[in-house]
C-alpha cells in the first residue's frame, strides 16, 4: 500500500462524481496589472485532464 502524497492531496479536491478539481494559477500577487476578466476566470476551479487524473489518483488514493 502506497502512502498518500499530502502535497498533492492539499492541491486537488475530489468531487462527488470522482473527478479531480484544481485551482487556476495567477490569483496570488501582482493583481493590479491583471485585467478584471483574468481575475474573474481565475476564481473558477477547473477539472483535471484525463491523462493527469490517472496519475494523481494513484498519488492521492
Amino acid at each position: 500500500m502506497q502512502k498518500t502524497s499530502k502535497s498533492i492531496a492539499k492541491r486537488f479536491k475530489v468531487t462527488g462524481s470522482g473527478r479531480l478539481m484544481r485551482r487556476k494559477p495567477g490569483k496570488r500577487h501582482l493583481l493590479r496589472k491583471k485585467s478584471t476578466k483574468q481575475l474573474r476566470r481565475a476564481r473558477q476551479d477547473q477539472s483535471v485532464s484525463k491523462g493527469m487524473q490517472k496519475r494523481l489518483e494513484k498519488a492521492i488514493l
